[in-house]
């Protein structure tokens, strides 16, 4: 039997949505931990096949209020030493790029919504990305960017926000976007967080209507995304 996926959670509303649709699937069991919670990681990686790094609302740098930013940090690292495939989506991604080394500073423009990325030559050739194009249209919601860790890619990039995905060593991903959500979650978001962004003028009606307008396609693009990851990881299982 294939080992587990472990998938990390750090607010209520914000879960594997489409990730879990897509790997019921697969040989790959799901493993979800709600640090919010107060789920407890694992104390190794010898029984996780890959881990997926869920978004929320908070940052890496506030781990006196979250204490459990503290123990992932460790967890990534030592799963990015021992080669252990990972997707780290928004909070996710600048974990990840914090376990490496990088800085992860507000951004110069907060983004929540639609929004345009494009791959770089080395993201057209990473296998993450194969068979999409070379514009990708992705949802956002963070403050947030990560500067790319000293020897990782940068894959994807906009014109807003410089650093959108990266890669270091074998197959430890982070993407600053959303790739796992649905209209419902949107939606969810929409209404929940609307009170925290009270100062941001944005469009959470034309958000909604464009999630559901863009429903079919996003999900495509997205399972090509689950599809290459787990491409990935059964590749580094039969590597390793």
């Amino acid at each position: 039997m294939a080992g587990e996926i472990l998938v990390i959670k750090h607010a209520e509303i914000e879960g594997p949505g489409s990730i879990e649709y897509f790997f019921r699937n697969t040989n790959w069991p799901l493993r979800t931990v709600n640090l919010a919670a107060g789920d407890i990681l694992p104390e190794g990686v010898e029984d996780v096949e890959a881990i997926i790094s869920l978004g929320g609302p908070m940052n890496v740098y506030e781990e006196a209020d979250h204490p459990f930013l503290r123990e992932e940090d460790r967890f990534l690292k030592n799963a990015v030493g021992k080669e252990i495939p990972i997707l780290g989506i928004c909070l996710g991604a600048q974990l990840l790029a914090k376990a490496c080394g990088a800085k992860v500073n507000r951004a110069r423009e907060k983004e929540i919504g639609w929004y345009k990325v494009s791959l770089t030559d080395k993201g057209e050739a990473d296998p993450l990305f194969a068979t999409l194009p070379k514009e990708l249209d992705v949802f956002q919601w963070h403050e947030d960017s990560f500067d790319i860790p000293n020897g990782a890619a940068r894959l994807t990039e906009s014109r807003s926000c410089p650093n959108q995905a990266f890669k270091v060593g074998k197959n430890a991903y982070g993407l600053q976007f959303h790739v796992e959500v649905t209209p419902e979650m949107i939606e969810e978001w929409l209404r929940e967080y609307t009170v925290e962004e009270a100062g941001l003028r944005f469009d959470a009606k034309g958000i909604l209507i464009d999630a559901y307008k863009k429903k079919e396609t996003f999900q495509r693009q997205s399972d090509i995304i689950y599809l290459n990851f787990a491409r990935i990881i059964k590749k580094e299982a039969a590597d390793g």
